[in-house]
């Protein structure tokens, strides 16, 4: 019982420990952020699609609560993968040795993802939206006063959920290798997945065709390379098991 205790204390110390060095990381990182927020703002703003909208602030506290919000982001980023590192140490004594080192292959993959998703949403999509938004305007005939908070925070909307769909390879791997889901699985409920996937592209993009579908058809073409990889990880597995019988029959 007392040992059981001890290992319990051991874990929360443990966890802890984890805990204060990526708080410290991600402070850091916060800090830095503040010192590149500058730069990217302007940068943003001074995009070819938006350069020629002009930018207000209608609070006081809208240019302080923009450097926030971007030290925030960039503190996230810059952190992420000592964040997922710890995450992964933490958890990783209950992982075989193989499944340690592929499982922490996972990371910069994971890193690589939510850049490869910001930067296609923001790049590729989101012109189109501007373009969408700005005709739409001139239609209706109306002025368009634009404040500087909104126009952030619609970028923000519209860029990071792509980082975070854009996930999806790496977290149906992960689950792959846990045995919580299989490439059957995947086939299986994969007129479900396009359904929700559809519905995804429709709530993230504006009410235009052209912008639905590229949106649509990159996040079906990220499920079926989830499926791909699921395969691969699946065999895998199974190989792993062969090896662990055959050990233990030994």
């Amino acid at each position: 019982m007392n040992e059981q205790n001890m290992s319990i204390y051991e874990h929360i110390g443990e966890l802890r420990r984890r805990v204060l060095i990526v708080a410290a990381v991600f402070l850091g990182a916060t800090i830095a952020g503040f010192f590149l927020a500058d730069s990217l703002i302007v940068y943003l703003q001074g995009a070819d699609e938006v350069k020629e909208l002009e930018m207000n602030t209608f609070r006081l506290t809208d240019p302080v609560k923009i450097y926030m919000q971007f030290a925030f982001i960039i503190g996230c980023v810059l952190s992420s993968p000592v964040i997922l590192y710890h995450v992964w140490a933490f958890v990783s004594p209950g992982l075989l040795e193989k499944e340690r080192k592929v499982t922490l292959s996972y990371i910069p993959f994971s890193v690589l993802l939510f850049l490869a998703g910001v930067s296609f949403s923001y790049f590729v999509l989101f012109p189109f939206v501007v373009k969408f938004m700005t005709s739409l305007t001139e239609r209706l005939d109306v002025n368009q006063v634009i404040g500087i908070n909104e126009y952030f925070e619609f970028l923000f909307q519209f860029t990071l959920p792509f980082g975070i769909l854009f996930q999806m390879p790496v977290v149906v791997m992960f689950l792959t290798r846990l045995g919580i889901i299989t490439p059957m699985t995947l086939v299986s409920i994969r007129k479900y997945a396009y359904f929700v996937l559809l519905v995804i592209a429709a709530i993230i993009t504006p009410p235009e065709l052209l912008s639905h579908l590229m949106v649509t058809l990159p996040l079906l073409v990220l499920y079926e390379i989830s499926i791909g990889i699921s395969y691969f990880s699946y065999k895998k597995s199974l190989k792993v098991q062969e090896e662990e019988e055959k050990f233990h029959v030994q």
